[in-house]
């Protein structure tokens, strides 16, 4: 059999009742942060051409848009634009081993399909779950050697999309094979596009063409079902020495969406977070004020680099993506929330002044394998002292614990911002905490729709 049937199969098989309570509870998570997510992001240029694209498209009217007071759109197209929405504000979900989000995919796929066949609630978790899971599985075999290679982390989180959306569509074990054979070579995404925002296209664009191979593997569409593993396939293409047997080993006995599932609690690139924290502790301790300042040196894993070029940024992908400005930040504020991310601090002097005196220490013999999201913060200042701390994962991460109460109020911090009435805020918060009781999920959708 190949991956992609191997995968198939147990994908088909599974049914909400085969999932533990705390999986369903993590996929719960994950509509709740999505939704918040897609919220902060609603009003980003980038997720608004996209979304005024698709109103003008028409079509069926099978899904909603969220936040949006327009008629439903094309499954796909709605699906995009809400995943665009999510992905924009750099708030979303992160998979711990595969640098991707398939967070946002899966469940803007999982509700506007489900919408469009009248799912309920536990089947869309299911969905959601599954989703993650082929993603993670696959996505986890090429990371991180896809990124070295200048790849964007989009080819990992259609598999996602695919299956959540054939686990929905009712596909037959063949069926979902070519849907996973299909979103292998339905994405390309270059690397450097996440310092820009080309970022969220490539979320849109994974969520739509999840959708698409699933759709096109229902209606008969067939491909090679090994392009996985065979000679110039994927993970030869994106990955390094693969350990095919890994992909499928233990299937069904733990669930990426628990043990991989990242939360953001603050908006940003996921690897910056620890250190955030770190960096306003040490500030914190000392009570430095930032004219004190002689050196902030940060440490940990070669990762690192990818954040550490972008001195200055000009624009809300730079600043999300500068370690220098995440860290002047911490020692000038000592907090860092949901609003911290301002164009307003641009130009700040002080900042600007803080963010020169950033030092980048890469930590010998650690790699991104054991030392991917964290590291030390140590502000020296003018007069000798200095204050140091060490976070090695952030709040939110699996190895921590995600607590629902973070995630609702996270939720009632970013949602706000798509203008919802505060009483269909709440009403839709409770819903998703009893989502899996849910009859239909344009219950959900309805509180969605502005």
């Amino acid at each position: 059999m190949s991956v992609a049937s191997k995968l198939a199969v147990f994908f088909v098989a599974t049914s909400p009742k085969d999932l533990p309570a705390t999986v369903v509870e993590h996929a719960k998570i994950a509509v709740a942060n999505t939704i918040a997510s897609a919220a902060a992001g609603s009003d980003k240029v980038s997720a608004a051409i996209v979304r005024k694209l698709v109103k003008e498209r028409g079509g069926p009217g099978e899904a909603t848009i969220w936040f949006d007071p327009g008629p439903k759109v094309y499954v796909s197209d709605a699906a995009r634009a809400n995943a665009m929405m999510s992905d924009a504000a750099a708030s979303d979900d992160s998979h711990m081993k595969c640098y991707a989000h398939p967070g946002t995919i899966a469940v803007s796929t999982a509700i506007a399909v489900g919408e469009r066949v009248g799912a309920s609630g536990k089947d869309v978790l299911c969905a959601i779950t599954l989703g993650y899971e082929a993603a993670g599985r696959i996505g986890e075999r090429i990371s991180p050697v896809f990124l070295k290679r200048g790849i964007h982390n989009c080819i990992i989180s259609v598999f996602g999309g695919a299956v959540a959306t054939g686990k929905l569509l009712g596909l037959t074990s063949e069926q979902m094979t070519q849907a996973i054979a299909l979103a292998a070579t339905s994405m390309g995404g270059l690397r450097i596009a996440t310092n820009s925002h080309a970022r969220e296209y490539h979320a849109g664009i994974s969520a739509m063409q999840g959708i698409n191979a699933a759709l096109a593997a229902l209606n008969g569409y067939t491909i090679d079902e090994h392009i996985l593993e065979a000679r110039s396939g994927f993970f030869e293409t994106y990955g390094s020495n693969v350990d095919i047997e890994a992909i499928t080993r233990s299937l069904g006995e733990d669930w990426d969406i628990v043990t991989d599932m990242a939360l953001k609690l603050i908006p940003g690139v996921h690897g910056m977070h620890a250190l955030v924290e770190a960096a306003i502790l040490a500030a914190k301790a000392g009570n430095v004020m930032p004219k004190e300042v002689e050196r902030i040196t940060v440490a940990g894993s070669p990762f690192l680099k990818t954040v550490y070029a972008h001195l200055h940024p000009q624009d809300f992908p730079g600043m999300i993506h500068s370690l220098s400005f995440y860290m002047a930040l911490c020692v000038a504020e000592k907090e860092f929330a949901w609003d911290s991310i301002s164009l307003r601090k641009l130009n700040d002097p002080v900042l600007r002044s803080l963010q020169e005196k950033v030092r980048l220490e890469l930590v010998p013999g650690r790699t991104a394998a054991d030392y991917p999201r964290g590291g030390t913060v140590t502000i020296t200042t003018k007069d000798g002292r200095s204050y140091s701390h060490t976070v090695d994962w952030p709040r939110g991460s699996p190895q921590r614990g995600i607590e629902w109460s973070d995630v609702d109020a996270k939720y009632r911090a970013l949602v706000p911002r798509s203008e919802l009435p505060q009483d269909r805020i709440e009403q839709g918060l409770r819903l998703i905490h009893r989502f899996d009781n849910v009859a239909n999920v344009s219950e959900l959708t309805a509180l969605l729709s502005a």
